[in-house]
């Protein structure tokens, strides 16, 4: 996997007017709910608000009168630079670099790279609970999945991608289960991104059950069409890791379903964990004050090593290398 590069202010201003109002198209939130966080209380969700739900927007200069046109470029231009340097700025101080000395899998990516090769439109569904939704991020800009569709409009600007938000604070499998058919599976995606596992060691939730439920999801999911899947596990961070067998299990669990299913996974657990322990990063540095939720930084970290793996994919259709599904690609992120 590729390690990050800077993206400087010169490269936006330079990228054409259809490729810069693309990225400044936000990601589609999936429609609004009560995005209670994963097992927090009410004066927790008072301290740390969640963000609002991002909105699709459009621009249509050619029925704006001159002026007005003049003034929305120019607020365009504006945003332009803000989007710029909150993308440099995030890692100016803490670079990302994908965890050194194991092999981490997150399986191949058919469908969705061989999509993004043809220069077809792409439909990603991010599917989950309040880590999805950017619980603990500063404004909605800074949630995964919106850094991830930014990231993935930088490498192809020409590109027809759609992000959709589809997280909700404070559910696990089993609510997520109701939803799946709607909110997944009717969307007709090319890559569905399901983070679960969090919010049932909170609860205590059988992992044995939440496993059987995921594999039971995927199995919908790939019959209904050719989408790929990438589940999340748990985040490490200390609410979690006070209950390590729990953690332990779930972590496991969802590995092995992944496995027979035939789908990817991004560890996150063990990317986290190695922020902290081979990274020496603070846990305070990636996680916020309520000890659970990803920070600004812990999100775009995430969305980029997720966002490489994506990029990695495509360059392996490119170069002909078409790794079946049923394969498991081991590799270092």
């Amino acid at each position: 996997m590729s390690s990050f590069r800077p993206f400087g202010l010169s490269t936006w201003l330079a990228a054409p007017a259809a490729a810069v109002l693309l990225m400044l198209t936000p990601v589609v939130q999936a429609p609004a709910r009560a995005q209670a966080a994963e097992a927090t209380s009410a004066p927790q969700q008072a301290a740390n608000p969640a963000p609002a739900s991002p909105s699709q927007t459009t621009v249509a200069a050619t029925t704006q009168p001159p002026g007005e046109q003049r003034g929305l470029t120019s607020r365009a231009i504006d945003k332009v630079k803000q989007v710029a340097k909150s993308a440099g700025d995030i890692f100016s101080r803490v670079p990302c670099l994908p965890p050194k000395g194991s092999a981490k899998t997150m399986g191949s990516l058919p469908h969705v790279a061989g999509k993004l090769v043809a220069g077809k439109p792409v439909v990603i569904v991010a599917f989950g609970s309040s880590s999805t939704a950017g619980y603990g991020a500063s404004s909605p800009d800074f949630n995964y999945p919106n850094r991830l569709a930014a990231q993935l409009r930088r490498q192809y600007p020409t590109a027809d991608i759609t992000v959709i938000n589809a997280g909700v604070g404070g559910e696990d499998a089993p609510e997520m289960m109701k939803r799946l058919q709607k909110e997944v599976i009717d969307v007709h995606p090319d890559l569905v991104i399901w983070q679960v596992g969090t919010n049932a060691v909170l609860r205590n939730l059988d992992p044995g059950d939440t496993a059987r439920m995921v594999e039971d999801g995927i199995a919908r999911i790939q019959a209904a069409g050719d989408a790929d899947v990438v589940l999340v596990d748990p985040q490490y961070s200390p609410r979690v890791t006070e209950r390590p067998e729990s953690a332990g299990k779930m972590v496991k669990l969802l590995g092995k379903v992944a496995e027979l299913r035939h789908v990817g996974i991004f560890p996150r657990f063990e990317v986290m964990r190695d922020w902290h322990e081979k990274q020496a990063l603070p846990v305070e540095s990636f996680v916020i004050a309520d000890g659970l939720h990803m920070n600004d930084w812990g999100y775009a970290c995430f969305a980029q090593l997720l966002g490489d793996d994506i990029i990695h994919s495509v360059g392996q259709i490119k170069l002909g290398v078409n790794v079946p599904a049923d394969v498991r690609t081991y590799r270092p992120m």
